[in-house]
């Protein structure tokens, strides 16, 4: 598998997706935000008709070669706006917004894809990732936008953590509390366009999320969530694309259904583990009592 160019392209595509979505995750997790990722792949997907629009308008570069810096630009747009109506509103006008992105987003794109003279299988890949399509220049983008991503989280870990954890007493300590949230925002938008080509739109929220849940499962604090977390995130994407390797499936679902399968093993085994380190600890205390 690893002497295939393409396989070589989509792994380390994926080994870069599967490790950051997973830390931005964390952070959606924490703020009970765990949908965003969804409503921002929905307005990137207006992005990437509005790129395939203006490329055939001009003419003057593929029709698909905006794709992604439109959907970089709409994911950036789409997720500053709801955090400003967020951190202005009620929580019943943040779900609206959400809303909004969701159907609008999705509908926009679309009809501009239609406008553009494509069908609607044009952002198949898009939606649901290809990892056939993956070139070289995306490898170089995806790690551009990647590293950005766990840049500003290793740089901001602390002060995005005491934001996520509560607002109010990160405001009260004098921490710029929405300047901070739009960078949560900002960077969910990076690991939406950064996850598109290998997950596709559609499932990112998973890979963003479902590590994360896993991981909490298993952690005792927020760092090893986040270290837990990616790299679960790497394993599943990696596993996910060998089997797709050998078995003709569509690898953006074939890694989320690792990602939720493991989650309902880890889920599963839980209580036995739980109960096994109870009964070794009743056996060390009645030892260390000298009780039978």
């Amino acid at each position: 598998m690893f002497s295939d160019p393409l396989m070589m392209r989509a792994v380390l595509a994926a080994v870069m997706v599967g490790g950051t979505a997973p830390v931005v995750g964390t952070f959606l997790v924490q703020r009970r935000l765990a949908l965003l990722g969804d409503g921002i792949g929905h307005v990137a997907l207006t992005g990437v008709a509005l790129g395939w629009l203006i490329g055939t308008a001009f003419g003057v570069v593929p029709s698909d070669a905006l794709a992604v810096p439109g959907a970089v630009v709409a994911a950036l747009g789409g997720a500053v706006a709801i955090e400003a109506v967020r951190g202005r509103g009620t929580r019943a006008s943040s779900d609206i917004a959400l809303a909004l992105l969701f159907y609008g987003g999705i509908a926009t794109g679309a009809v501009l894809i239609k406008a553009a003279g494509g069908t609607s299988a044009n952002l198949v890949a898009y939606l649901f990732g290809s990892v056939a399509t993956v070139s070289w220049s995306d490898v170089v983008v995806t790690a551009v936008l990647a590293g950005l991503v766990l840049v500003s989280a290793g740089l901001l870990g602390r002060v995005l953590f005491a934001v996520s954890d509560d607002e109010d007493h990160a405001r009260a300590s004098g921490l710029p509390v929405r300047f901070l949230s739009t960078v949560v925002a900002a960077m969910a938008a990076l690991t939406v366009t950064t996850a598109m080509r290998v997950v596709g739109l559609l499932l990112v929220s998973a890979l963003m999320i479902v590590p994360v849940a896993i991981a909490q499962l298993m952690a005792r604090s927020f760092a090893q969530t986040v270290g837990i977390a990616s790299t679960l995130g790497v394993a599943v994407s990696v596993v996910g694309l060998g089997v797709t390797y050998y078995v003709d499936l569509p690898p953006g679902a074939t890694i989320v259904v690792f990602a939720v399968g493991t989650y309902a093993l880890v889920a599963g085994l839980r209580p036995v583990v739980r109960r096994l380190r109870g009964g070794r600890r009743v056996q060390e205390y009645a030892g260390e009592h000298g009780e039978e």
